[in-house]
């Protein structure tokens, strides 16, 4: 697997198409890893743009680190991952934790990115809206053994699976992401000052409890559009292709408009 060094950590990084001509990012939620958008999502993209996805610290086959999970840091992070592969301009996707990570990164360094995608990026006011990312990422392990299953035909080791839980167990328990969390309540405010003005999409599921906040980041946007999906808060993995395709659509009708 390839493993990059950014900071002096290790970051677990994979890339389709790296031919193409505009870069999408993609960035996973809260105790997930990339293989969320690896299975479904990004085979449809990378028919069409570079795909980089990687997993935040601490997550997938990326470097354990105790702190520095607050939305200043993980939009640093990313950043960083940026410039170490030399793409000056992306297009970001970011779902839930990480629409929030994407949000934060649009703020701080609005040039840095072409067109925003976020995907059931909650308030982090809302400790309900907390604890569904807790939930909902606990039935990610079990989507994400499915995915392997059904993708490489190989069941997954119990090996694997202990390995995964021992993830999880160490980000609930021994680091500081909760705690981060609890100090970005107030994020929104950011975004209702920033009126970032880039493009954006706005993707939601149509019963999920985030989607009031997707109503809401809808007004705050200068040029947004909101999108609701069947299914709730674990929509890229209900709904995969029609996620894709929402994305695929939303970047090459823009294509055509301004050069076609």
């Amino acid at each position: 697997m390839p493993i990059i060094d950014i900071n002096n950590k290790k970051v677990h990084i994979q890339e389709l198409n790296k031919g193409a001509k505009h870069t999408v990012v993609l960035i996973h939620g809260m105790f997930s890893n990339l293989s969320v958008y690896y299975f479904n999502i990004a085979p449809i993209l990378a028919q069409h743009f570079h795909v980089v996805m990687y997993d935040l610290k601490s997550h997938g086959m990326s470097e354990r680190v105790l702190t520095g999970y607050d939305l200043d840091h993980m939009a640093t992070d990313l950043l960083d991952l940026m410039d170490h592969l030399q793409l000056e301009q992306v297009f970001l996707v970011g779902y839930s934790f990480g629409g929030l990570i994407a949000l934060k990164t649009a703020v701080i360094s609005p040039t840095r990115i072409q067109k925003l995608v976020i995907m059931e990026a909650p308030d982090p006011q809302d400790e309900k809206a907390r604890d569904i990312i807790e939930e909902y990422s606990k039935e990610f392990l079990e989507h994400y053994v499915a995915n392997f299953t059904d993708t490489t035909k190989v069941k997954m080791g119990k090996r694997q699976m202990e390995k995964n839980h021992r993830q999880y167990e160490f980000l609930f328990q021994q680091t500081s992401i909760k705690a981060d969390m609890v100090k970005e309540k107030h994020f929104l405010e950011d975004i209702r000052h920033a009126q970032l003005s880039m493009p954006s999409l706005l993707l939601y599921g149509a019963d999920s409890n985030c989607r009031p906040t997707g109503e809401w980041l809808k007004e705050q946007f200068n040029q947004a559009s909101l999108k609701l999906i069947p299914g709730d808060h674990n929509i890229p993995i209900q709904e995969p292709t029609r996620i894709a395709e929402a994305i695929v659509h939303f970047f090459t009708n823009i294509f055509i408009k301004n050069y076609g």
